[in-house]
């Protein structure tokens, strides 16, 4: 059998030779891979990175770009009998992380897997929280409901062939995926066992967009859920609060005070503005939902 490891890359150079290089690392028991870059007009050292570990290199226009749509041409691309998704700044922990995250797509009931995702020294504390809260440390296989995360996960190919990722929302397509899937009939599974280091760097403006544009996705994929400016209070405080006290705990609160308050303002007033965006995104807009730098 073989696996495709499709990775999304703009201008990832800093973490992907980390990331290529624990690919290249993992113990290969029962699946072999290869690894597909889809690239969206990188300037920095992103292609010559990949060259150096033999990765095949695939392309896709600035202007054509969306997260399903990368993704749904990765997958068209791939050979592989098995769809595994990593993010360009996420490094897998273990040498075992590829055979754990396929592990449970070996059943034929379940069609979708996801791998856990931790921080690292310089992650900031909030994202670390969060990380906490939506991937433990006990797996679930299979699980409920359709949460999922495509920056650690892993895909049947013959069910993408069914059911490809939605190109035109501006994030949560795995969501998106996970909730058709489930919907379908078939089974999602989290492995604990398969983590991987999610590093993120962003400004605080790219950090309110990106929860703004998962917002805005979220809309879609639950029409039923709104987030009215008293929530944004509500959750802005209580989060600022407890992690406010979980770092006191930790002897780390004087250093991280600062990044937990602009996190979770960035965080919740992105997800208040997304959820109430009605209007037909702009062309800027548009690329700034989309875009992922």
């Amino acid at each position: 059998m073989l696996a495709s490891i499709v990775i999304r890359t703009f201008n990832e150079a800093q973490h992907l030779s980390d990331l290529l290089q624990m690919i290249t690392a993992q113990k290969q028991r029962k699946t072999e891979y290869e690894t597909v870059i889809v690239d969206s007009g990188s300037t920095d050292n992103t292609l010559a990175i990949a060259e150096n570990f033999n990765a095949r290199i695939v392309s896709i226009n600035k202007d054509e770009f969306t997260f399903g749509r990368s993704l749904n041409y990765g997958c068209k691309m791939a050979r592989g009998d098995y769809l595994v998704f990593v993010s360009g700044h996420c490094i897998p922990k273990n040498d075992d992380w590829l055979e754990q995250l396929l592990m449970p797509l070996r059943n034929n009931d379940i069609a979708y897997s996801y791998g856990r995702q931790i921080g690292k020294g310089e992650s900031r504390y909030s994202e670390c929280q969060l990380f906490r809260k939506y991937f433990p440390e006990v797996s679930l296989i299979p699980q409920k409901g359709f949460f999922c995360n495509n920056a650690n996960a892993a895909l049947k190919k013959e069910v993408w062939r069914k059911h490809s990722f939605n190109e035109e929302l501006t994030g949560l397509e795995d969501m998106d995926l996970g909730r058709r899937l489930v919907n379908a009939g078939y089974g999602l599974a989290y492995v604990a066992e398969a983590p991987v280091y999610h590093l993120h760097d962003e400004s605080w403006h790219k950090v309110r967009m990106r929860f703004q544009r998962e917002a805005v996705a979220l809309r879609h994929i639950m029409p039923e859920v709104h987030v009215l400016l008293a929530d944004f209070f509500r959750f802005y405080t209580s989060a600022v609060l407890m992690d406010a006290g979980a770092a006191l705990k930790e002897g780390v609160f004087w250093k991280r005070i600062r990044e937990i308050v602009l996190f979770r303002l960035m965080q919740y007033w992105g997800s208040y503005r997304g959820n109430h965006e009605h209007r037909k995104l702009s062309e800027r807009l548009r690329e700034a939902y989309f875009y992922p730098k």
